[in-house]
């Protein structure tokens, strides 16, 4: 933003210096009418050419801006998909990691109650058997 500032700052100081220099020029050099307006003419001329130079090389300035704004948009856009990416694979293998040691905890648990079942089954049939 800075630049921007600093840009339109040199641009006015430059289109006022020159109108300033051309003024002086014609109040100072002693001329006829027609000398006069002839040299107003081509000074205008000179001073128009200078603007349009000066709007192009602003232009340019601004395209060249708007371009590095632009890749550096992208770069930062393609690095946050990167890093989206990253997170979403990580989380998908933490989800995976945390289902399989389900499982195994399931099957643990499952092999404990059928283990406590038959103990308690068998110790049941030679509660009966013995009385």
């Amino acid at each position: 933003m800075s630049e921007r500032d600093e840009f339109g700052a040199f641009l006015l100081g430059f289109l006022v210096g020159g109108l300033t220099g051309a003024v002086a020029s014609l109040l100072l050099a002693p001329q006829s009418g027609e000398s006069t307006r002839t040299l107003l003419k081509e000074k205008a001329i000179e001073l128009g050419d200078q603007v349009n130079v000066s709007v192009d090389d602003a232009r340019a300035h601004a395209e060249t801006i708007t371009a590095d704004a632009r890749t550096r948009s992208e770069a930062i856009l393609a690095e946050a998909r990167e890093r989206a990416d990253e997170i979403a694979k990580q989380a998908r293998t933490s989800v995976e990691d945390l289902q399989k040691r389900g499982q195994v905890v399931l099957e643990e648990q499952r092999a404990k109650v059928t283990e406590t079942l038959k103990k308690q089954a068998n110790s049941a049939d030679g509660d009966g058997a013995g009385a």
